[in-house]
């Protein structure tokens, strides 16, 4: 997976440019926890060293779950995790949880359950919109200058609110929906760009099945003897190079063709046809 190649989240912490996001690992059956451990146990075989979860997968069954299957980590192993929602009994199921109290909880919360020290990168899920901006990332800052988190980043966030969360902390990441078919946030991509913050577009594969949605996406995975989920994965690589990729899944299989887009390359040619 080499191929890939490596960005330094916070200009720091080196991982491979494809990650993996957990949250299709849902454990909810004995059956389930075990493919779900052997999901995750593969996915770092594979040379995965960046993972990604959120106390809202699961309500912290997906950190519970991360722990046990791989705890202790390897020392090439970042943990990403997300805070700022809280479980409810509306008919949403949640609530938004930013302020500065409930956000120290859910950190504490979460390296418990995750059974580490100090988290790697950890995300404000959303910005909560009834609780100064000031105020919850004031909170993440300190968290971080205690020890309890190395890196803050962001997610499904404009460019506008990414500037003005950098006028208070340190950003190294940015979460946001994001894929060759879905590019409503390439200016929060260019921004992410000109500071070197790393942007972790979620759904990277749009629904899973852009072979389906793209003819160009087909023909160009024909061309390179690779899956359309390889062809949009590659192209995500190809298009930024601070764009890492945390695709998920649940499938050994799924996993296994995921990772392999590290070994897919667009010539130029390819990847302008489908940058159009």
């Amino acid at each position: 997976m080499t191929a890939s190649g490596t960005f330094h989240i916070g200009g720091d912490l080196e991982v491979r440019r494809l990650g993996f996001g957990a949250m299709h690992l849902r454990p909810e059956t004995a059956e389930d926890r075990a493919r779900c451990v052997a999901v995750a146990r593969r996915a770092v075989e594979l040379g995965v060293t960046l993972i990604d979860t959120a106390h809202m997968y699961g309500w912290g069954a997906n950190e519970d779950l991360l722990a046990e299957a791989l705890h202790p980590y390897p020392d090439d192993l970042a943990i990403a995790t997300k805070v700022g929602f809280r479980q409810t009994t509306t008919d949403q199921g949640w609530r938004y949880a930013g302020a500065p109290d409930e956000l120290r909880e859910q950190v504490d919360e979460a390296l418990r359950r995750l059974r580490l020290d100090r988290i790697d990168l950890l995300q404000l899920h959303r910005l909560d919109p009834g609780v100064p901006l000031a105020d919850q990332l004031g909170a993440l800052r300190d968290l971080r200058d205690e020890g309890k988190i190395a890196r803050i980043g962001l997610s499904e966030v404009d460019e506008g609110e990414l500037t003005a969360a950098r006028a208070v902390v340190d950003i190294a990441g940015v979460q946001n929906r994001y894929n060759l078919l879905d590019r409503e946030h390439e200016p929060v991509l260019k921004a992410c760009e000109e500071a070197g913050i790393a942007f972790l577009p979620w759904r990277p594969v749009a629904a899973g099945t852009s072979g389906a949605q793209s003819e160009q996406i087909t023909t160009i995975a024909k061309e390179l003897d690779a899956t359309p989920t390889q062809v949009a994965i590659a192209w995500l690589l190809a298009h930024s190079p601070v764009i890492v990729p945390i695709p998920g899944t649940s499938s050994i299989t799924h996993l296994e063709e995921n990772v392999g887009a590290a070994g897919v390359h667009l010539t130029q040619d390819q990847y302008d046809r489908l940058t159009r």
